[in-house]
This record gives structure tokens, sequence and C-alpha cells, in this order.
């Protein structure tokens, strides 16, 4: 019956809105005609056989999402990586009101109102496109920067920032890492002092991504010297604010068309309504943020970890070595098998996951044992099949040396490897009490 509900006001909010109409039987339009809450069963490949937690509407959405990904994303994609930037109002704009950026969020601010399998699909989709700072900078608008928004925002907040958000009229950024503090959140510095009916906030965040291009920031701040717990806000500021300084734009190892800033705050005021949800409450809402991200970043890492292996499956087939295609030599072979396998287990491990999340379990332990499979995995997976490409593998003009570089960030952002490592622990009593 959810599902049922969930597909109806996804057909009833996109049937509002100038979308695009595409030619297909299914397409986003016409989910109502072929509502159903049983696991699709159609002969394509992808939706063959009863899967875990997708429906025929799932697979619906995702070949409206491919749409739009190959008509206005990746045929811009060598431009915006050579300039280091990519335009986020516009492409924002177009993903918004098709409604991709709001899949899970309250119908009542633009959102479709339907569970999170349906966020999961569409980051899986996005891994579709031919680079990973364009999908990140999308994930960082719907999975990072709005869900605690969405779910513990007053309606006048939901009003201002969260829906032209979702509409894709307003891009967002993160802020909680900074110089001193990355994986370790209780480290931050940031202090947001109560004066009157605002709020002072004064310090510097750091690799920020949409940065440059933002309206607003979700950022945590201390608010008081209590706990590390304790004692951290979140808010939503705009970032035209006085006080709000862009110090310069970040030029990374890989995710070049995704902008990275650093942000300094120095006496920026803010209206104490300006506060998602309760003060001191923040450190919570942003480990209940964590979950969704780290779910959607193993999502969209797994489709593009698919696209490597298949592209260089084709490589090897036409690439020869003393007179023999590359990929009928058994470590070749065997190799891409096996990687082939880890993909699957992790996609299993994902799945299982957000069955789970769906369902209002906490999915802590598994979000980050998925996190930390995606990103050893991928850099396996880069690695392995840029060995395969040869020289070729070492330039630039092949998709498998932007997926090394790119994919290389997986370990370290949202929670590096040992971070993950010390959650997981924890959940299994194992980490040492002090």
């Amino acid at each position: 019956m959810a599902l049922r509900e969930g597909t109806l006001r996804l057909n009833l909010l996109l049937n509002s809105r100038n979308v695009y109409r595409f030619n297909s039987s299914v397409g986003v339009r016409s989910l109502s005609d072929n509502v159903s809450s049983k696991p699709v069963t159609s002969s394509a490949p992808e939706i063959a056989g009863d899967h875990l937690i997708y429906t025929q509407e799932h697979f619906a959405l995702k070949k409206s999402l491919r749409k739009i990904i190959d008509q206005d994303i990746n045929p811009y994609v060598e431009q915006w990586e050579a300039e280091g930037i990519f335009p986020a109002h516009k492409i924002f704009k177009i993903l918004g009101s098709a409604g991709f950026l709001g899949v899970n969020k309250p119908v009542e601010y633009g959102g479709l109102g339907l569970d999170y399998s349906y966020s999961l699909a569409v980051a899986e989709e996005l891994g579709n496109i031919r680079c990973g700072g364009i999908p990140m900078a999308i994930g960082v608008q719907t999975d990072m920067t709005t869900p605690a928004l969405a779910r513990f925002g007053s309606a006048e907040l939901k009003q201002e920032f969260l829906l032209p958000s979702i509409m894709g009229d307003k891009v967002a950024c993160l802020g909680v890492s900074e110089v001193g503090a990355g994986s370790d959140v209780s480290s931050i510095m940031t202090k947001a002092v109560r004066k009157g009916d605002e709020y002072v906030i004064n310090g510097g965040k750091m690799w920020t991504t949409n940065g440059t291009q933002a309206d607003w920031i979700c950022l945590l701040a201390n608010t008081s010297d209590g706990p590390p717990h304790r004692n951290k806000s979140l808010f939503c500021v705009p970032m035209n604010l006085p006080g709000v300084q862009i110090a310069r734009k970040i030029e990374k190892l890989g995710m070049w068309s995704s902008d990275t800033a650093e942000v300094f705050f120095d006496d920026v005021r803010v209206p104490c309504k300006n506060i998602i949800g309760k003060e001191g409450m923040g450190f919570t809402y942003q480990m209940l943020q964590f979950q969704e991200e780290r779910l959607w970043a193993v999502a969209n890492i797994l489709t593009m970890m698919e696209n490597i292996i298949l592209e260089t499956i084709q490589y090897t087939r036409q690439r020869k070595i003393f007179k023999r295609p590359v990929l009928h030599h058994q470590a070749v072979h065997f190799r891409l098998a096996e990687l082939q396998t880890e993909v699957e287990l992790l996609r299993a491990l994902l799945h299982s996951a957000t069955a789970l999340y769906i369902k209002g379990n906490d999915v802590t332990k598994l979000a980050s044992m998925a996190k930390l499979k995606g990103g050893r995995l991928a850099r396996e997976i880069g690695d392995s099949c840029l060995q395969f490409w040869g020289g070729m593998g070492f330039t630039s003009d092949v998709l498998v040396s932007r997926f090394y570089r790119d994919s290389r960030l997986m370990s370290i952002g949202g929670g590096a490897d040992e971070v993950m490592l010390g959650i997981i622990c924890k959940y299994m009593d194992t980490l040492p009490k002090n």
C-alpha cells in the first residue's frame, strides 16, 4: 500500500511540472498507468526476475533520468572537466524540474514523498555520468545537505531553503569538515554564539563541495562549551550574508568538474529561526545524514565500477599482446571475474541495508561496511583495470583514468576507511573503551 500511494504521489507531482516528455511507453509521466507493488518481471536484462527492492516504477524512474544524463550532461562532461567546474544552477534546475532532487522528500515542499529505495535508484543511475564530480555535487544537494532539514527543520525553514533546493532553484553545500577536523566531526572549531535573536558565526570550513556556486550552506557549528556530541547545532546559512568569504577554489587530484571551496565566516549573523531542529542536536542530526550519504555514495560508485569493468572488457577484446587479445589471457579474464563478483557482493549488502533502512532500522553498521568496501573495491577496480589498458590507461583520454583519480576520494570523503572501521568495531563491541 505504501508503495502504491508513493507511486501515485510520484505521478501526480511529475504531471504538475514542466518535465521531459519521452516516447517511452513507461516513463515518469505514465507511472500511474503501471502502478504495482510486485517486483518487475520484464525480459530486460537489468530488471529480469524478482528484485530485492526495485519495482517497475524504480526502473521507469531510472530510465527517465538516463535520458537527461544522455541529453544534458554527458555531452558536456569533457568541457566541464577541462574548465574545472560545471553549471550547477542550470543542471540542478533541469533535474529539479523533473523531480530528481527530492525523490524521498515531502510532497508539500516539492518532493515526491517516496521511500529511500527510489533515491538509491537515482544514485545508481547517476553513476552513468562519465565523471565522478557531477554526481557527487548532486548527491551533496540531495543526500548530504537536505536530509536533516527535511526531517527536523521548521516549516518556515523548509519553505525558504528545502523547497527551492528540491526544485533546483538554489544550490546547497555542506559545511562540516575543517582544516583540523575532517572525519573527526567532534573536533570542529567553528562557533555560533547566540546574541539576542541572532547567532554570530565565526570559523571556517574546508573541502566544501559546490562551495563557489552555492546559495546556502548547511553549517555545523559549536553552540556551547558542553561535551562534543551535545554542543553542536546545524544551521541554514545564506552564502550572500555579510562576512561569508569564499577564500579559494581548491584544486584537486580528481573530481575536476566539481567546484570545492574553502569558506570563512567572520561575524556572520543569522536569525535564530535558521537553526535546524533543536540547539545542541546538530551532531546527532549529522550522524543521521551520514547514513543516507554513505548509502548514496556506494550506490553511485557501483554503477561506475560496472561501467569501468565493461569498458575494460571491450578494450581488452580489441587490444592484442603477443598476437592474442589481452582478454584471452587467463590472468585478465579471471581478474575481471573476481572484480565483478565483488561488485555483486557489495550490491547485495547495499540493497539489504536499504531494505532495512526504509523500514526504520538503524543501518549505521551496514552503511559503514558498504562505504568501507566501496572505497577499497573502487581502488582495486581502478588499479586493475587501468593496468589492462596499458599505456592508454595512463592518458586522460579514457574513462578508466578519470575513474582512477575520482574514485580515490571514496575512501576519504564522508568518513575515512579508518573511521568506518571504528564505527563497525563499536557496533561489534570490540572497540576498546577509554
